[in-house]
C-alpha cells in the first residue's frame, strides 16, 4: 500500500495528481504546514528535509518498503515503478527529465518566491518583488516557447512533466503573471485542468487549507522569528 503524506500546494498536488492518473490505490494522510505538523518527529523519519511530499510504499523494490521525499523523485519512483508517464526510449526519457528537473530547480522555486515576496513576506521589500515578479514572467515564457508547437512539455506526449509544472501555474496570480500574456501556456493549462484525474488530485484536501493569516503560522512556514 502506498501512503502518500502531502498538503493541497503546488509540490503536494503533483503527486496526488500523479497517483490518480495512474489509478494507484493509495491512503493520503494530510501534513498542515501551517500548524507545523512538517516539523513530527515520525514525519521527519521519512521526510528529513521537513516537506511535503512524501512518500511510503510497503512494497518498493524488489519487495521491500521504501520512503521517498522530494516531489521529483516520487513521480520518478511511481513512473518507474508503473511504466507510464516517463518514456523508455532514451531520448523521451531524458527530454521528460529534463522539463521536470526545469520544474524542480527554477520553475517552482522562483515562483515560490514571487509568491512569497508579494503576499506573505513580513516586510514589503520593492526589490525582492521586482526581482521575482521578473524572473516568474521570463519562466512562464520558457514554458510558452515550449508549448508553441507541441500540446504537452516532452516527447509529444503527456508526461510527469506536464504534472510537476501545471499546479505552480494554477497559482499564476500570485505570481503576479496573467495567463493570457502567454497563450501557449493558457490553453495548455485549460487543456490539462479538463483531465478527470488533475481534477481528483487537485482536490485532495482542499478542504482543509485555510489562507495562512496568523503571523505565528507564517513564522512557522517561512523559518523567521515566531512573534511573541
Amino acid at each position: 500500500m502506498i501512503t502518500l503524506y502531502t498538503w493541497p500546494t503546488p509540490n503536494g498536488k503533483k503527486i496526488s495528481i500523479l497517483l490518480e492518473e495512474l489509478k494507484l490505490p493509495y491512503k493520503a494522510v494530510p501534513i498542515d504546514i501551517g500548524a507545523g505538523d512538517q516539523f513530527a518527529p515520525d514525519f521527519l523519519k521519512i521526510s528529513p528535509n521537513n516537506k511535503i511530499p512524501a512518500l511510503f510504499d510497503s512494497e518498493g523494490p524488489d519487495g521491500k518498503p521504501i520512503s521517498i521525499f522530494e516531489s521529483g523523485a516520487i513521480m520518478i519512483y511511481l513512473a518507474g515503478k508503473t511504466g507510464r508517464f516517463l518514456p523508455k526510449t532514451d531520448r523521451e526519457r531524458y527530454d521528460v527529465l529534463q522539463w521536470l528537473m526545469f520544474q524542480m530547480g527554477g520553475l517552482g522555486p522562483m515562483l515560490g518566491q514571487a509568491h512569497h515576496f508579494r503576499l506573505y513576506a513580513p516586510e514589503s521589500i520593492q526589490y525582492a518583488i521586482d526581482r521575482y515578479t521578473k524572473e516568474a514572467h521570463r519562466l512562464y515564457g520558457v514554458l510558452d516557447k515550449a508549448l508553441e508547437k507541441t500540446g504537452y512539455l516532452a516527447a509529444g506526449q503527456y508526461t510527469i512533466a506536464d504534472m510537476a509544472c501545471w499546479p505552480w501555474v494554477g497559482s499564476h496570480n500570485n505570481h503576479g503573471v496573467a495567463l493570457d500574456q502567454y497563450p501557449n501556456v493558457l490553453r495548455w493549462f485549460n487543456k490539462i485542468a479538463e483531465r478527470p484525474a488533475v481534477k481528483k488530485g487537485s482536490a485532495l484536501f482542499a478542504d482543509l487549507r485555510k489562507p495562512i493569516t496568523d503571523e505565528k503560522a507564517k513564522a512557522r512556514l517561512y523559518g523567521y522569528s515566531i512573534p511573541k
